[in-house]
């Protein structure tokens, strides 16, 4: 069940006003994965943690109502180890 739209986007409202002085320095800035994306970001450079690192998100048109941690990924890709042959 999504968030009301009478409430409109959860924004973290610190988050919010870093984004102002972001647009003038040209720098990037830390969000928190839930807070979603919304047209005032397109083309800005966004960092999100994925529990470990920060993954740099550039902000394209197709992103405005998703959130941040939906394009930063927290588990890595699993495979099998292969065995080695004996000879």
């Amino acid at each position: 069940m999504g968030r009301s739209n009478w409430k409109g986007p959860y924004i973290n409202p610190k988050d919010l006003k870093s984004v102002n002085l972001l647009k003038k320095n040209h720098a990037t800035l830390a969000m928190s994965r839930g807070s979603e994306i919304i047209p005032k970001f397109l083309g800005l450079t966004f960092k999100v943690s994925n529990g470990k690192d920060y993954t740099e998100i550039d902000i394209t048109e197709e992103m405005v109502g998703h959130k941040f941690g939906e394009f930063s990924p927290t588990r890595g890709k699993f495979a099998f180890k292969r065995k080695k042959s004996k000879k």
